[in-house]
């Protein structure tokens, strides 16, 4: 899909005008332009846009286009129009006469072409690719919806299954880019979808996503509540289970576990990362069902240690943050859970003033996730908190880091 400046460019060009003119008839400034045709800007704000289109004398809507790298990139004023079109398949407009919705074209796709567009969408979310993820959002919940709408049995089911995958996928990319109100309506919508489908394990790795954005919104108690009852709900016996159950129980523990220190009860959330820790260690090597995508992948035995570092650090205990981190190994999980935790080092480092370790943490994230910590809020105070504390002038290493996250140098 062509971006705003694209459309801009080629509009502009029929209309025989220079970028300087066109910036004197819409009352816009020539850099703007100028950064929106090159690609330096991905998106503007609608009054910029409004001026521009009355000036070219074509419709607003013409100059729309993807806006998905502004997401990823966090540009100011980015998000009405960046997610406008995930927020239309997800909250489609309704009147009185019903959903106003655009009836998807031909015949619905085949259930494999959508579960291989979905792997590459998660591939790409967890490789910290946000606006490859973002762009092909919509076009793939779309896509998942009509295929489970046209489908019946045997099918039925498993298409379902992967609708609400592919909503569950679309929660935690929201998540990530602080649009709460989408990713509640997507995570919702998923629920839906697995009961549709039938499948327990799946509705109840969908609450993993639903507590993670409780935590978000400061909803703790509620955070923790989901986690537990749907955690009580399917409660594995540990010498029977499949690997797919511990893994799901496991990750519900996990989510109560957060929201449990976040509360300051920190005894309880021992508790619960004591019984997760019991359901890694009978999983072990064992492979979860490669069908629930990595909803469910990267629980282990690693991820619950992950999990003690970071209640250490909501404990504002820097010392017990580093010795717990030394348990950790590489690579033992998903690449997201690994990033998460090295934050928590990194704020440990600079609680005790050893500025160079933690610029050394974050400096390694950047090198290994740039668009993922661009959109850490943790992150961004972690600098702000190494700027403020430095007695030195800002080395060029930390002033990207800043300009990177978004902190005041």
């Amino acid at each position: 899909m062509p971006t705003i400046g694209e459309h801009l460019a080629r509009i502009r060009r029929q209309s025989t005008l220079t970028q300087e003119q066109l910036a004197e008839r819409a009352g816009v400034s020539v850099e703007t332009i100028r950064k929106l045709e090159s690609g330096a800007r991905a998106s503007a704000r609608m009054a910029t846009l409004h001026a521009l289109a009355r000036a070219l004398d074509v419709s607003t809507t013409a100059l729309l286009g993807d806006t998905s790298q502004a997401a990823a990139r966090r540009e100011p004023d980015h998000r009405p129009l960046s997610l406008a079109e995930i927020r239309r398949t997800l909250t489609p407009a309704r009147g009185l006469v019903g959903t106003v919705a655009t009836a998807p074209d031909g015949p619905p796709p085949t259930l494999d072409a959508v579960r291989r567009r979905l792997t590459n969408a998660d591939a790409a979310y967890h490789r910290g690719d946000y606006a490859a993820a973002l762009a092909g959002m919509p076009g793939l919940l779309d896509d998942a919806r009509h295929a489970a709408d046209a489908s019946a049995d045997p099918a039925r089911r498993r298409a379902h299954a992967t609708l609400a995958q592919a909503r569950y996928l679309a929660t935690e990319l929201l998540i990530q880019l602080r649009a709460g109100d989408l990713a509640y309506a997507a995570v919702v919508s998923a629920l839906d979808a697995a009961e549709a489908a039938g499948d327990p394990v799946l509705g109840a790795s969908t609450v993993k996503g639903s507590s993670w954005l409780l935590l978000r919104q400061g909803r703790l108690s509620d955070a923790e509540r989901v986690a537990v009852s749907s955690a009580d709900a399917i409660e594995p016996r540990l010498r029977q289970a499949e690997p797919a159950e511990l893994a799901v129980w496991g990750w519900l523990l996990l989510a109560a576990a957060a929201a449990a220190a976040r509360d300051n009860r920190p005894d309880d959330a021992t508790t619960l990362l004591d019984a997760a820790a019991a359901a890694a260690a009978r999983l072990a090597d064992r492979p979860v069902n490669g069908g629930h995508l990595t909803i469910l992948g990267g629980f282990r035995t690693a991820r619950v240690d992950m999990m003690r570092v970071e209640a250490a650090a909501v404990a504002g205990d820097p010392v017990r943050v580093l010795q717990l981190a030394d348990r950790v190994p590489v690579g033992e999980t998903v690449a997201t859970s690994w990033q998460r935790h090295r934050l928590d080092v990194a704020w440990a480092y600079a609680e005790r003033r050893q500025y160079a370790d933690a610029t050394g943490v974050l400096l390694d994230l950047r090198d290994r996730a740039p668009a993922w910590l661009r959109h850490q809020r943790y992150a961004r105070d972690i600098v702000q908190q190494i700027s403020d504390g430095r007695r030195r002038a800002m080395s060029a290493e930390l002033s990207e880091l800043a300009a990177l996250v978004g902190c005041t140098p």
